[in-house]
């Protein structure tokens, strides 16, 4: 009777085990994106933002030369990477991470522009964690500020955020809430420690708000220049408190001065022809945002108006003037010559709409306005120096020829007025490539 071989080596070993995956989960997202500006004065950056404009000619007084003279930029800094994480969920607790980098890091003084716009500093723009309970979520890092619940009405345009008389910031933040849901209605409530307009406070920002969401209308939206969303109608508000403790208005100071800072904030999100589930086609999204307060220029990208801290007096007539440095950031609180602090107070309204063509939504047109006021920044400076208003607008025609390449093409006119009535302006033409994945 013939007998068997054994069986090789290969044969005899056993199966191997079944592998085990864990739940944790990491998705890459950003976009590469290329712009060329075109501005009619020189001084804006790729970010029109709210810095002062140069002066034109007026009267007997010459245009400065960076008035009458245009500029044009070339750019790939706007490009972003990020990185989101999730943990599984132990004993009910839901963890998850976000990290976001772009290109528009701070460069040193003095630099080239062949370094300013080919070797960028890359900057944070979001690094947090956050853990969702099923009584609270909390988040602890950097992210866009709970006032104005940004980015809710973060208008969507080829445009660099940041734009005139829109709130745009980001900062470390603790920050604890919790939306309830009611069927199609949702209700979020949040309150947030967040970095303070000044370090030598001792405290940081108080911040909260309420946002009252309705999920069955979606309104489509393009955020930015390279997102889009289906995101519910939705109102809110939001509130902000901060306090300054600034060294007195002395050559040598020994003590402080406190002024507190405050801000209000009202947000809407209104899909006026809904998205659907199918498509985005012919939808019509309006945005708006309404802020008012003092001591908040920070909260805006650039913002200052010009405004100045007065001249201490000389120590004797005709003497020169000692320097006084407040251990602040300009444009917040500022002293006038009697030596009282006052917050500079600001208002802004902005409007944002956007249409997507039929008959497949590819097409977008995008049109934005913002109004920007003070009605106290006169007080703190001289009256050629100082602008106190600011009307700007913006239009965009995005084309989406696939999912991940977008084109667009888009104007942007910008008007400040001096305290002595002269106005500034600015036009610009603005065309952007992204390859969004």
């Amino acid at each position: 009777m013939a007998v068997a071989p054994p069986p090789s080596p290969a044969q005899s070993e056993k199966p191997p085990a079944p592998s085990v995956s864990g739940k944790w989960t990491t998705s890459f997202y950003g976009f590469a994106e290329g712009d060329l500006i075109y501005d009619q004065v020189q001084g804006p950056g790729e970010a029109i933002g709210n810095g002062a404009l140069p002066r034109p000619a007026t009267g007997t007084t010459p245009s400065t030369f960076a008035a009458a003279h245009g500029q044009f930029i070339t750019s790939a800094r706007n490009s972003r990477l990020g990185f989101r994480f999730t943990a599984p969920t132990v004993n009910d607790i839901k963890p998850s991470g976000n990290l976001e980098f772009d290109f528009n890091g701070n460069q040193p003084p003095g630099i080239s522009e062949a370094s300013t716009y080919v070797n960028a500093t890359m900057r944070i723009r979001h690094a947090y964690l956050k853990f969702e309970t099923p009584f609270v979520d909390v988040l602890v890092g950097q992210t866009w500020q709970l006032f104005g619940w940004q980015p809710m009405s973060q208008p969507g345009t080829i445009q660099f955020q940041g734009l005139p008389g829109f709130l745009s910031s980001r900062a470390p933040q603790l920050r604890i809430g919790k939306a309830v849901k009611a069927g199609d209605v949702s209700v979020d409530v949040e309150i947030a420690a967040t970095r303070s307009g000044q370090r030598a406070s001792g405290m940081p920002d108080g911040v909260g708000g309420i946002k009252l969401a309705y999920d069955k209308l979606k309104a489509h939206r393009i955020v930015g220049s390279a997102g889009s969303a289906n995101d519910s109608a939705a109102v809110a508000v939001s509130v902000i408190g901060r306090r300054f403790d600034v060294t007195e208005f002395k050559a040598t100071p020994v003590d402080t001065v406190q002024k507190n800072g405050y801000g209000l904030a009202v947000n809407a999100l209104l899909p006026i022809v809904p998205a659907t589930k199918e498509s985005h086609a012919n939808a019509l999204t309006l945005e708006g945002e309404f802020i008012t307060g003092g001591g908040i220029a920070d909260l805006y990208t650039g913002l200052s108006g010009g405004v100045a801290q007065a001249a201490l007096p000389p120590a004797m007539p005709g003497g020169t003037p000692p320097a006084f440095t407040p251990n602040v950031d300009n444009g917040l609180v500022e002293f006038i010559s009697d030596g009282t602090l006052h917050p500079v107070r600001w208002q802004s309204y902005g409007v944002a709409a956007q249409y997507f063509l039929p008959p497949s939504g590819n097409v977008a047109i995008t049109v934005d306005y913002s109004h920007l006021s003070s009605d106290n920044a006169r007080d703190f400076g001289a009256a050629t120096k100082v602008w106190d208003k600011q009307d700007y607008v913006d239009a965009t025609l995005f084309f989406d020829i696939t999912p991940a390449v977008r084109l667009a093409a888009g104007f942007a006119w910008n008007r400040q007025t001096y305290v002595d009535g002269l106005d500034a302006t600015d036009v610009r033409g603005q065309f952007g490539g992204l390859f969004i994945f």
